[in-house]
């Protein structure tokens, strides 16, 4: 358990999940990507993330992505996959139904729509914590869920939960960010779930981030956590300050639209959405296309 702490230090990345332009799952250029995320210099990859669509894709394509992500990676680095929901049972369900060989680690995000109360949010992970063979790290993304993992909560769990090793911290309360660093339990790993806040993270003490600007800019990024971690904040201020722009550009029209856009104009992945997701538009892509030559 201590090993795989300190391998999820540093940059981790949500990966995207290509689609061709028939809407299958296009694994060639998703081990494209990966190589790219690899060869970047990352120190971890998330698949099945928000970033990676997982809403949108069934059980089969699922497993069919987890199995070739570990094939594709071939123990370069760890892997972390998403496995969440708002039905608590169908959590366990999945993670029962998938094969954890070659897998580090889970990312469970918070309980959307349903709207739980804190104790309901702490029985929900409990359950998970106990149904996962690997270590789990939480994910609170109020802005997106409509839901939030209290600071008190997070430590309730790292506490009671032993098997519950970290948070990807996406709430952008640095209040609430400020008493989990405070209070958590030595090894507990905090994790930014926002590219633009990472490094004001880092300052106060965090671990490192789950990406998405990783993705286009793996070399730069992983760069300007690991100048953060080492305590450089001068040098990590000016790859912040170059990547800020262009870190926003991939959100303006939501995200992955914004990253597929970017992965097209790099040529790694076509720029292929699912529904209700849409690309970006027209303004938004020449912008990115603009923002790209860093």
């Amino acid at each position: 358990m201590k090993n795989i702490r300190s391998k999820l230090k540093g940059t981790g990345v949500a990966i995207v999940s290509p689609f061709t332009k028939s809407g299958a799952v296009d694994l060639k250029a998703y081990g494209k990507v990966m190589d790219f995320i690899i060869e970047g210099g990352c120190e971890f990859i998330v698949v099945l993330g928000t970033t990676g669509e997982s809403p949108t894709m069934s059980k089969q394509e699922k497993s069919e992505l987890i199995r070739y992500s570990v094939e594709k990676n071939k123990g370069r680095v760890p892997l972390v996959v998403g496995i969440g929901g708002n039905n608590t049972s169908e959590v366990v369900s999945a993670i029962g139904d998938t094969s954890f060989k070659g897998v580090d680690a889970v990312l469970s995000v918070c309980p959307y729509y349903n709207k739980p109360q804190q104790e309901g949010i702490f029985r929900h992970f409990k359950a998970v914590s106990e149904a996962s063979p690997v270590p789990v790290i939480l994910y609170t993304v109020p802005g997106r869920t409509g839901s939030n993992i209290a600071a008190s909560t997070t430590i309730r769990l790292a506490k009671e939960c032993k098997n519950i090793i970290g948070i990807k911290e996406a709430s952008g309360n640095f209040d609430q960010i400020s008493q989990v660093l405070k209070n958590r339990p030595e090894g507990f790993l905090v994790l930014s779930g926002d590219d633009a806040l990472t490094l004001p993270m880092l300052a106060l003490g965090a671990d490192g981030v789950i990406s998405v600007v990783a993705n286009v800019f793996p070399g730069e990024f992983s760069n300007m956590v690991r100048l953060g971690l080492n305590g450089d904040f001068a040098k990590a201020r000016e790859l912040h300050f170059r990547l800020l722009d262009f870190i926003n550009s991939l959100f303006a029209d939501g995200s992955p639209a914004g990253v597929k856009a970017a992965l097209e104009i790099k040529k790694l992945a076509g720029n292929y959405l699912r529904l209700p997701l849409v690309p970006v538009n027209d303004s938004t892509y020449k912008l990115i296309k603009q923002l790209i030559n860093l």
